[in-house]
């Protein structure tokens, strides 16, 4: 059974009338509350609002429609974000309702990758702060911090450390725009009730020079916490978290590789809690491939796959895969042969000395080295990661060339990665070569999806972290697909949060994979892209969501109280933004 919200909302989610407490101007201002001028005649009257707002009473449909005039009257991306968080800051209901029916149009304002020049230019255009800020100063007064959150039953945190936001970087206390904007989109997409959930900066300082240099910067400034004191901090917010909230959802965001893994390895099975980045990316990147087998009638042992970038990202994807591959009939040996990763020194290989853990747990065997046609490549010596390339070791051109993977994957941040020679030599090898350039923002896209397709000769699936629109070649008109994690992690959430599940597995997640396979239609496929179109993210977090809910009572970890009807349980708590009656109370 659905744990209910507190009231009203409980009333407004339900779709009911609600009791209302509040009147007069004190309504009108509630950002969760007020309907501006769509409060009807009678309710001006029960709440004393007549005089206070103008003769005529709209609808939700006619407020979006002035909402569409006033954001698209800005000309500048930067200005409609900050038209869009001033909606929300005014009139929830309606800033939710806008961006569900029309997530096409305003995703990319709302999250990447107009985000990102949000979060560079945070500390400029910041109007009304939202969430909770945690420093270092705050190691020993994380549960007053949180006791001034202003909800009491908050179920779902997204916390960022603020260190490497997209591919932007450190970008210190500007980070928080992206939990803010995760959970614009969680309402959004799978209809989680804003009063359950709470943004959090862990704004430990930064080591951005220009951020340090601004006069106007507005967060913590002091070079980025490091080592115990760090990991204190982390642990504090945890404890205070379960200590106040047991059970919320924590979802980890932006953090950088090293602190990425141990952090989601730490508490992923003391808390329910995720890495977006990690595990969220490698699912959409799974469905997608899952997807394209389906359309091209191949398996996974048709497959060569090349990963280039192994920061956390290019390693989630990788253990998914394997995962993937492995539950799909393939001994580890063969996933283990038909996944290579590349980083910026070459490939990794478990012959090299310089590998860290997560990397050596991915490495190809030195064995198959020579199957595939790469020799014995060994990095001599040990020693520190290298900042570039190592002429001893294969780097993409090389191990593309030699292998000719069916898959070519990008998480590495850096423009031009896929190259020409890159693609042509990939192309040589596959009547249908899968290209995803997933680094985000769109500057920093390994490829354009034109270029892809040119030097492929139309013959190309390809899909992009940050949206494309549709590319005509030679005559066809070529969908691109976003492999964008809204896809997924919205979903596993709600999942996880109505089972009341005690972790949040890699099995959830590779089973969101396959549901977000199974929800792109042949028509789809068709057309090149092996991603839903974006209009369909509310079905699609839907049908994760129940499938996410099937996995945690399948495996023992849901709540005790969860019912045995996933699908209507789900439903149940799904708010769709619209604006119920009210009466006085």
């Amino acid at each position: 059974m659905v744990r209910p919200i507190p009231p009203p909302f409980d009333q407004i989610v339900a779709g009911q009338t609600a009791t209302i407490r509040a009147a007069g101007t004190t309504l009108l201002n509630l950002r969760l509350l007020t309907k501006d001028l769509a409060f009807s005649h009678e309710e001006r009257a029960a709440f004393g609002l007549r005089g206070l707002l103008p003769d005529r009473v709209t609808t939700i449909e006619e407020q979006m429609e002035l909402e569409h005039e006033h954001i698209r009257r800005k000309v500048d991306d930067l200005e409609r974000y900050i038209g869009l968080a001033a909606l929300q800051d005014r009139n929830a209901t309606l800033f939710y309702r806008l961006l569900a029916e029309h997530m096409e149009e305003y995703l990319p304002i709302v999250y990447t990758p107009t985000v990102g020049r949000a979060c560079q230019e945070f500390s400029h255009i910041i109007r009304r702060t939202r969430g909770i800020w945690i420093t270092p100063a705050d190691v020993d007064r994380v549960p007053e911090l949180l006791a001034a959150s202003p909800f009491d039953d908050v179920r779902l945190i997204v916390v960022t450390d603020n260190e490497r936001i997209l591919g932007l970087g450190d970008q210190g206390a500007g980070g928080m725009a992206i939990p803010i904007g995760k959970l614009a989109l969680y309402t959004a997409a799978c209809g989680i009730h804003p009063t359950l959930t709470l943004p959090v900066s862990l704004d430990v300082g930064t080591d951005n020079a220009a951020l340090l240099r601004d006069p106007l910067y507005l967060g913590h400034r002091a070079p980025r916490l490091r080592g115990a004191a760090y990991d204190a901090l982390v642990e504090a917010f945890v404890a205070a978290v379960q200590d106040r909230w047991p059970g919320c959802l924590i979802q980890w965001e932006d953090f950088k590789q090293h602190n990425a893994l141990r952090i989601r390895d730490r508490y992923r099975d003391r808390v329910p809690s995720f890495n977006d980045d990690i595990q969220g990316t490698a699912a959409v990147v799974v469905g997608g491939l899952l997807a394209a087998m389906r359309y091209l009638g191949t398996g996974w042992d048709d497959q060569r796959i090349v990963l280039a970038g192994a920061g956390a990202a290019g390693l989630g994807i990788a253990a998914l895969i394997r995962q993937a591959m492995i539950a799909d009939g393939l001994a580890e040996a063969a996933a283990s042969s038909r996944l290579l990763l590349v980083d910026s020194a070459g490939l990794i290989h478990a012959g090299r000395a310089d590998l860290d853990s997560a990397k050596r747990t991915m490495a190809l065997p030195v064995e198959a080295l020579g199957e595939l046609g790469l020799g014995q490549a060994r990095r001599p010596g040990g020693g520190t990661h290298p900042s570039r390339r190592s002429e001893d070791l294969p780097g993409l051109e090389e191990v593309v060339a030699a292998v000719r993977p069916t898959v070519l994957i990008g998480t590495t941040g850096t423009p031009g990665t896929f190259s020409e020679r890159v693609i042509r030599a990939m192309a040589a090898g596959t009547d249908r070569p899968i290209v995803l350039p997933l680094s985000n923002p769109t500057s920093v896209a390994e490829a354009v999806p034109a270029d892809v397709l040119r030097w492929t000769e139309g013959r190309a699936i390809v899909a992009t972290g940050s949206p494309f629109g549709p590319v005509t070649y030679r005559a066809i008109r070529h969908e691109v697909g976003q492999a964008n994690n809204v896809f997924i992690f919205p979903g596993v959430g709600l999942g996880a949060i109505v089972s009341e599940a005690s972790a949040v597995s890699d099995a959830m997640f590779l089973v969101a994979a396959r549901t977000l396979a199974s929800m792109v239609t042949e028509e789809r496929l068709a057309s090149g892209a092996i991603y839903p179109p974006i209009s369909d993210l509310r079905a699609v977090s839907r049908a994760i969501a129940i499938a996410v809910m099937d996995e945690a009572i399948r495996s023992g970890r849901a709540g005790p109280g969860t019912g045995t009807d996933p699908a209507t349980e789900i439903d149940a708590a799904m708010w769709w933004p619209a604006y119920v009656p009210y009466r006085r109370g």
